[in-house]
């Protein structure tokens, strides 16, 4: 991450430390604070220790940091740094972050573990409640709303992600949520929380309301000085490893490694699907072959068998017994 305040904490000795690379403010200040050679330092000495360098990067990063990642990242000459976009609000940005973090004391693979970071964004349901959207870009805003937020006293409540939904905060507001259990945090800045705390967690079923900071992006990213920013995640490593598992992996046919999607995030290499294995033959005629069996093929069949597992949906070819 870019900012040390996109970092939560997770329970001390479940994961190794999240590693913050500073962002510059401008030319000047990274010449006096954070040169290259040092970002350089940094990153180097996270290769050693870890291995492996997934770094998540925000959409709204001025071209210029952007720049300076990759920069980093040619002149070590590593295929072992990950550069993902991400396109969330801070809050939900930070919580990503420790998701990972959680996930990298599993055994996922790094490959899997990059790829879980375009996945488990579907999983965050983030939004804020704001006095005004007079300056809101990040979800559409009708007329009719755009109008009321000049009148006095208005707040509305806004979903950007996974999906994007605007409401006035009203007594009978509601909001779509997540259906499946989550914790709520809450980071605030000139408003009460009451709402989200309590009618909000309420609607969503969050088993937890937690208070966090509210991270100093948050303000420039919903266009308000006063906002409530809220995100509902999935807090247990156990659950989130269960659904990286679920999800097909594919081995990179440029770097080697175990990846998740179309695109190994380390190497940027395409990612083939592994095409299925051909079942051998069977004679024709024959019963089929009982689920978790296995029975000799037929005459011209070659010394081979097949079986069909219960949790493989593919046939499977081992050596004939005999």
């Amino acid at each position: 991450m870019t900012s040390a305040d996109l970092i939560l904490p997770v329970p001390e000795g479940q994961a190794p430390a999240a590693v913050v690379l500073h962002r510059p403010d401008d030319r000047a200040a990274t010449e006096r604070s954070h040169p290259l050679d040092e970002q350089l330092t940094r990153v180097s000495a996270a290769l050693d220790s870890f291995g492996y360098l997934v770094a998540l990067v925000p959409a709204t990063l001025p071209a210029q940091e952007r720049r300076r990642l990759h920069t980093v990242r040619a002149v070590l000459e590593s295929d072992r740094i990950a550069l993902v976009d991400v396109d969330l609000p801070p809050l939900a940005a930070a919580l990503l972050a420790r998701q990972l973090t959680l996930l990298c004391g599993t055994d996922l693979a790094p490959g899997v573990l990059a790829g879980a970071a375009r996945l488990l964004p579907y999983y965050l349901h983030t939004g804020a409640v704001l006095n005004s959207i007079a300056r809101l870009d990040r979800v559409e805003v009708n007329l009719r709303s755009h109008l009321r937020s000049w009148v006095p006293g208005s707040q509305f409540a806004v979903v950007a992600n996974p999906q994007a939904h605007l409401a006035e905060l009203t007594g009978s507001a509601r909001l779509p949520g997540p259906d499946f259990a989550t914790h709520l945090a809450v980071g605030e800045h000139g408003l009460a929380s009451d709402w989200v705390s309590g009618d909000l967690a309420r609607q969503w079923r969050c088993q937890r309301v937690c208070q966090v900071p509210l991270p100093a992006a948050s303000t420039q990213w919903w266009g308000n000085q006063k906002l409530v920013e809220f995100a509902a995640y999935i807090p247990d490593v156990a659950v989130l490893h269960q659904l990286v598992r679920s999800v097909r992996r594919d081995a990179c046919g440029w770097c080697g490694l175990e990846t998740i999607g179309d695109r190994c995030l380390f190497c940027s290499a395409r990612v083939e699907p592994t095409a299925p294995t051909r079942p051998a033959a069977v004679t024709p005629g024959s019963a089929a072959t009982p689920a978790g069996t296995s029975r000799r093929p037929g005459p011209g069949a070659g010394a081979g068998t097949v079986s069909r597992t219960e949790t493989d949906s593919r046939y499977q070819i081992g050596p004939t017994r005999r």
